[in-house]
Parts: structure tokens; C-alpha cells; sequence
């Protein structure tokens, strides 16, 4: 029971919490699962299934526990569209894929524990791939929420909570005012909720 005791005693020592340094930087491998999403306009409705979302990410921390990171995700998942008397309009042709390049700030923070606690949020472009309409490029953010597992080694292990978001102008709605009608661009957007993982691999300069 001791000899179990002094190896716990050991680990713990050895995963140690210690402050992200400035001026390092991290290459860091992304895992995820995004839950399904649904979207409705004029009578019209379409769905992002659920799917499993995979990137990497270059992240630099300009000072102690903090980081700017450029990342790319991507999601082949299905997105049936259907029509208002609810037929499927892209039956058989439904697969395709949702790409991320957004651009994020993460502050880390000190807890005294193991972990380090993390918030962040980013923005940047979407780009919807479909078989019918090829590919669309849209503004994009993300928040997240997770704790960073830092070991002895050059590896850590990040835990994540995450929203993701594209909006899409998809026609205008006008409206009478004094002054005549006035038109008002309509967005669709999407919001996915997705857990995921992330292997760290840390740098020094």
C-alpha cells in the first residue's frame, strides 16, 4: 500500500503546475465531436449531422498564459435540405463538409492544481462544402472552455468544451418606414456544440 502511496506521490510531482510561459509556443493536434445543428428560413430547413472534427493549430504565447493561435478544423458530416412540404431536396447528394480557419485568443489560468483552466474565443472564415453547390466562404467564431494536463514532458493534453458558428447573408426582407421601404440583408446561422481533446506539443524559443 506505501509502495502505491510513494508512486502517486511520484506521478503527481512529475505532472506539476507550472505557468505557461511567454515567447513559447505550442503545435497542437485537435479531436473532437460536433453535435447536430438545425437551420430554418422562409419555409425552407436544412440539418448538420452529427460528425467527428479533426485540425491542428500553430499557438504562440506573447506572455505568461497567454496565446493567440491560427487553426484549421475540419467536419465531413451530412447536411439533408428540405424543402417546405418536407421532402428531402438533396436525397443521395447530402454529404459534405464543414472547414474552420479562425484565428483565437486563450488565457490560461493559475489554480495551483495540475491543470491549467483555460477560456478563449476566435473568429474567422467558414467554408460549407456540398456536392450540388460546390463550396461558400462565411464569417466563422468559436468560444471555448477546457483545461490544459501539462506532464514533465514536451507533450500536454487539453480538454475541451466548444461552440462553433458560420452566418450566411441568404436573401433581404424589406420593411415600410416613413421615409418608403427599407431593405435589411437576412443571415442564416449554424451553432454546433462539440467536445473534443487536443495533443500539445510544446516549444521553447
Amino acid at each position: 500500500m506505501k509502495q502505491y502511496g510513494l508512486l502517486l506521490v511520484v506521478f503527481l510531482s512529475a505532472i506539476g503546475m507550472n505557468a505557461q510561459e511567454g515567447r513559447s509556443f505550442s503545435l497542437n493536434l485537435y479531436g473532437g465531436y460536433n453535435f447536430s445543428d438545425s437551420v430554418d428560413y422562409n419555409g425552407y430547413s436544412g440539418k448538420i449531422e452529427d460528425a467527428f472534427q479533426y485540425g491542428a493549430g500553430f499557438e504562440y504565447f506573447f506572455s505568461n498564459n497567454n496565446s493567440v493561435e491560427l487553426k484549421y478544423l475540419r467536419a465531413d458530416t451530412k447536411m439533408p435540405f428540405y424543402g417546405p412540404a418536407g421532402a428531402q431536396l438533396n436525397a443521395g447528394h447530402d454529404k459534405g463538409a464543414l472547414n474552420y480557419i479562425l484565428a483565437d485568443y486563450t488565457h490560461y489560468f493559475e489554480v495551483g492544481s495540475n491543470v491549467l483552466p483555460f477560456l478563449g474565443a476566435g473568429a474567422g472564415v467558414g467554408i460549407i462544402e456540398t456536392p450540388q453547390s460546390g463550396s461558400g466562404t462565411y464569417f466563422a467564431w468559436d468560444i471555448k472552455a477546457g483545461v490544459k494536463i501539462k506532464t514533465a514532458s514536451k507533450v500536454s493534453i487539453n480538454l475541451h468544451a466548444y461552440l462553433e458558428s458560420m452566418s450566411a447573408a441568404v436573401g433581404n426582407s424589406y420593411y415600410w418606414t416613413y421615409y418608403g421601404p427599407v431593405g435589411v440583408e437576412d443571415y442564416v446561422s449554424t451553432y454546433q456544440f462539440g467536445l473534443g481533446a487536443a495533443f500539445s506539443f510544446n516549444f521553447k524559443k
